[in-house]
């Protein structure tokens, strides 16, 4: 009788593919999947009962920002206790390596203000063992993990380390400049990288409210660069821009694809300053796609939700005078001035000196704030609107919120859909060329929670409103990002491919409303997510979480560049 590592006995197998679900055996050997099959005759050293739950791999999240916290944390939370066991961090442009001794603080700003990671964190935990790329890919693949995780190599740093202050002050790059960054983009990515990211978008501010290095770089500069990539080795070009001329922007991914064979993918939601844009990318990427380039666009499953208040990173009054003087109180001596009738009229008669941009975006606009209940509505109808609840009441909008956010002993928060806020989200999930994506893991930490989008998917779209089939909704999440980063080794359950799997109690899978908890370095805070019905996580053959808590186990590894598929080689 054969014996194997883990037995996942009886549930339904959704294997990623696509096809119709069967209620099948799963038997795992050292990290990969060894059959699938009715009734497996075999003992294990652990058997798992999954009767009426379903099996998946483990979902594939290739927009994250894990950059820092891989470097100093095991886990990589919210991701991995959200049923992720593959990331892709990188995106956006921005990173820490390779970088210059007297450069690191400008990197620290540079991802203290695009992605919202406490500098006091990053100053802490970040080691600095590295200079070059590929000195960064060692040191955190040295670390332990939980999950598995792939890196883009980000243009911001490359633009710094070659060029200085002038890439900080976004002087254009020289011939010159351009070949040494390409030979250091081509030295990373050899170094495994699975492809170049970079930011156009105005958005993306430095700590100092500076526009970052590459905001409006030259399309030649990209052009050049995108040339380093190669599609034999499955390099991905991501890429993030406001779209001011979005023939030209759209030219920089096609001219690579069309020159290099590698992919491009970029951040596409639906806007309301630019109502109609989502659509006409559509029809460019449809357009590239039927000349044979793979360029789709990144989208999220819900909206894009900012969480504000006095436990978040920021609140629409947490950048007036009178509320900064107030900072170094203890909680309760804090909750209990900003309560007294004085200060709330000088903070009301105030305005914030220097808010980051979510808050200018939504300064005022009380209409598209909510309050946040348990659970959570990422899609709240208008009667939960701050403005409708104060108006009800017969009270000034911004008056009213100030008071909501005091109660709960100053722990209630607003959640803003800042974009994505729209009723072509389940076109978008279900177009042919894009991906499911944005969740932004590790980024954002005190304002942002959505690496559980992923599990979105399954809750609003297929559970409540039935949009989509759990085969097509687990097909997005799993092999079709894997084999568009070319991880072909992973997100399909099969004989010979990598034991990424999750077990879901489908029936009673919910998401709880996020939290903060204050584990950075430092004592830093920030957000996490609960889910009911993950029963289990397993990465390479080892569970890691189980009913939502962690095991202990941590079989998780740097993934370098791209992964064959097992069966060819068994074939």
């Amino acid at each position: 009788m054969s014996h194997y590592d883990l037995i996942i006995r009886n549930g339904q197998v959704i294997d990623g593919s696509g096809s119709t679900g069967q209620i099948r055996d799963v038997a795992v050997s050292n990290g990969v999947i060894a059959s699938i099959g009715k009734n497996i005759n075999a003992t294990a050293d652990r058997v798992i009962d999954a009767t009426g739950m379903l099996v998946t791999p483990g979902f594939v999240d290739v927009h994250t920002h894990y950059d820092g916290q891989a470097t100093w944390d095991t886990h990589l939370n919210p991701s991995s206790s959200l049923g992720t066991t593959t990331v892709v961090m990188g995106n956006c442009g921005v990173g820490f390596a390779p970088c210059k001794v007297e450069d690191r603080d400008v990197l620290i700003k540079l991802m203290e203000g695009v992605e919202e990671i406490p500098e006091t964190a990053m100053n802490e935990g970040l080691p600095w063992t590295w200079e070059s790329f590929a000195e960064y890919l060692d040191c955190v693949e040295g670390k332990p993990h939980d999950i598995d995780f792939a890196a883009l190599v980000p243009h911001g740093p490359l633009r710094v380390y070659v060029m200085g202050e002038r890439g900080v002050n976004r002087e254009t790059a020289t011939a010159a400049d351009i070949e040494n960054m390409k030979e250091l983009l081509e030295e990373s990515l050899r170094a495994g990288g699975v492809g170049f990211s970079t930011s156009r978008t105005l958005v993306h501010r430095s700590a100092n409210g500076d526009f970052v290095p590459t905001y409006q770089a030259a399309s030649s500069e990209l052009k050049q660069l995108g040339e380093t990539l190669s599609g034999d080795a499955g390099h991905v070009f991501q890429f993030i821009a406001d779209w001011q001329d979005p023939e030209d922007e759209f030219g920089i991914l096609h001219e690579t694809s069309r020159k290099t064979g590698a992919k491009g993918t970029f951040t596409l939601l639906d806007l309301d300053a630019t109502p109609g844009l989502w659509r006409e990318h559509l029809d460019r990427i449809e357009a590239a796609q039927l000349e044979g380039l793979d360029i789709r666009g990144q989208v999220i499953s819900r909206p894009v939700g900012i969480l504000m208040g006095h436990t978040a990173s920021m609140s629409p009054f947490y950048d007036r005078p009178t509320f900064k003087a107030l900072a170094g109180l203890p909680w309760e001596t804090k909750i209990g001035e900003l309560a007294r009738p004085e200060i709330k009229a000088k903070i009301l008669a105030e305005a914030n000196e220097r808010p980051h941009i979510f808050v200018k975006i939504v300064m005022s606009r009380y209409d598209n704030m909510y309050v946040m209940d348990e659970p959570i509505d990422y899609l709240p109808g208008p009667d939960r609107s701050v403005v409708n609840i104060a108006k009800a009441q017969g009270r000034e909008a911004e008056e009213w919120l100030y008071d909501y956010l005091l109660t709960n002993n100053g722990n209630s928060l607003i959640y803003i859909p800042a974009a994505n806020f729209s009723e072509h989200i389940p076109e978008l999930l279900q177009h042919p060329h894009t991906i499911v994506a944005l969740g932004d893991g590790g980024a954002h930490v005190g304002s942002i929670c959505d690496a559980s989008a992923n599990l979105y998917v399954l809750t609003k779209w297929i559970k409540e409103r039935g949009l989509l089939s759990l085969e097509q909704g687990i097909h997005l999440l799993t092999r079709q990002p894997a084999e568009f980063f070319s991880l072909l080794d992973r997100g399909l359950l099969a004989q010979g491919m990598k034991a990424d799997i999750n077990i879901i109690d489908f029936d009673s899978l919910a998401l709880h409303t996020p939290h903060i908890v204050y584990d950075l370095p430092a004592g830093g805070k920030r957000l996490l997510q609960n889910a009911n019905g993950l029963r289990a996580t397993v990465v390479s053959g080892q569970v890691i979480f189980e009913d939502g808590k962690p095991t202990g186990a941590l079989p998780g590894k740097l993934v370098r560049g791209k992964q064959h598929d097992p069966r060819i080689a068994m074939a």
